[in-house]
């Protein structure tokens, strides 16, 4: 994928950029907190001890905002899971990632005004044609045919979180052992990466499952 310069987080911000299926907020956030630290973990600046999030140093940076904020506030945390984590202020890397993407002209803030009183912003999708194709792009790599050890490690994890989230509108079930193999190789770079992957992925299912509940 032609996209290299995008973090994980701010790939999968824009994927779920769907007007025809507008994804709620509070699902956004936890889908961009995972990759968030899907990357921080595939980037060896977190680690996993004993199920939880662990940053490997202490003095260590990112050289991007949103993953460098999300660092910083699991330094500073009480520890936590990587399930824990997917959930837990998640909110803060969106409104992050959504600065970022409004500064490199992915997205256009626009502010209004709830009731006339209380100021909001808005954001509306600048460079449209080019996030239709990073979502054709995905969903490539979910369906295949392209071989699993041929797929980039992140455009791997990009997949298999998309897949977590329901973005693409794909019925999976019969894809199950490919966004399993893609899990594993978003996770090929260390040991235990792949476990981190599955947690994060099943945290991001297990908040669908609870949005979607009555």
């Amino acid at each position: 994928m032609p996209h290299g310069p995008l973090s994980l987080p701010a790939r999968l911000c824009l994927l779920a950029w769907d007007a025809a299926r507008p994804t709620a907020t509070a699902r956004l956030s936890d889908l961009v907190r995972a990759g968030a630290l899907t990357e921080l973990a595939q980037r060896g600046l977190l680690t996993d001890e004993d199920g939880i999030a662990t940053p490997v140093d202490l003095d260590a940076a990112a050289g991007d905002a949103v993953l460098d904020g999300l660092l910083e506030l699991v330094r500073e945390s009480c520890p936590h899971s990587w399930r824990t984590w997917v959930t837990l202020r998640a909110r803060v890397t969106l409104d992050a990632v959504r600065e970022q993407l409004v500064a490199e002209g992915w997205l256009r803030a626009e502010k209004k005004r709830v009731l006339g009183v209380f100021p909001s912003v808005e954001y509306a999708l600048e460079r449209v044609a080019v996030v239709d194709a990073l979502r054709e792009e995905t969903r490539q790599v979910l369906l295949g045919p392209s071989p699993v050890p041929g797929v980039s490690e992140r455009d791997a994890a990009v997949a298999a979180l998309a897949a977590a989230a329901d973005l693409l509108g794909q019925d999976l079930a019969a894809r199950e052992q490919r966004v399993e193999e893609l899990t594993e190789r978003a996770g090929a770079a260390s040991p235990g990466l792949a476990r981190i992957v599955r947690e994060v992925r099943a945290a991001v299912s297990a908040a669908l499952a609870a949005s979607a509940s009555p």
